[in-house]
């Protein structure tokens, strides 16, 4: 990945975690980065700025949530305030397709509540499998985002678990055939298939 999308997915990591609104800032967002890759947050910040004017939000990722009174510096930013951000409903789709994204029940959690959803069964289905799998069910949005990447799926927003498994038939139906086959085995055959996984 280029130095630009690294950062763009650490952009869109810092607001899926963080509440306050000063972190969310565009000097807020750029500490933080810097923070974390040991660099000074000043010579980042004219990159973060570009990424969000030019890139995320034009891609209705990111939005503007609202601006903070400045008690000094320019005039001009006093009357009009310092934006801070959020990420949309499709933001909050592409942080849960991110690796870096360590915390990603409570994005999840957020997404659901708010998305629109084509098939009406995927909410109860997807909150079942992120608890008990995941790592599967989070490879089901990289899945879906990477298409979107790739250009073979239009928009992501709203989610269509359709279009996904045209994309991704054949992790589909594998996946599908070991979930059926093991719930139909013994408890001794269970475990030597989950011993085989744990490399017992």
């Amino acid at each position: 990945m280029t130095g630009e999308a690294i950062r763009q997915r650490n952009i869109i990591v810092h607001l899926a975690n963080v509440n306050n609104s000063e972190s969310r800032t565009r000097t807020g967002i750029a500490q933080n980065i810097a923070e974390k890759n040991g660099l000074l947050w000043k010579n980042i910040y004219s990159g973060v700025f570009r990424d969000m004017d030019e890139i995320l939000i034009p891609l209705d990722i990111v939005t503007e949530e609202g601006r903070l009174p400045l008690k000094r510096g320019p005039k001009a930013l006093q009357e009009t305030g310092v934006p801070y951000y959020k990420l949309t409903i499709k933001g909050l789709l592409v942080a849960l397709g991110l690796s870096e994204l360590k915390d990603k029940d409570g994005v999840l959690q957020q997404f659901l509540s708010k998305s629109e959803i084509k098939e009406n069964h995927f909410k109860e289905s997807i909150k079942i499998l992120a608890k008990i799998s995941p790592s599967f069910a989070y490879s089901i949005f990289e899945k879906y985002i990477r298409a979107y990447c790739d250009g073979k799926v239009k928009d992501v927003i709203p989610f269509n678990i359709i279009e996904l498994k045209k994309i991704s038939y054949q992790t589909f139906k594998v996946q599908k055939e070991l979930l059926e086959g093991f719930t139909a085995l013994s408890k001794s055959d269970k475990n030597a298939v989950l011993n085989m996984f744990m490399g017992k």
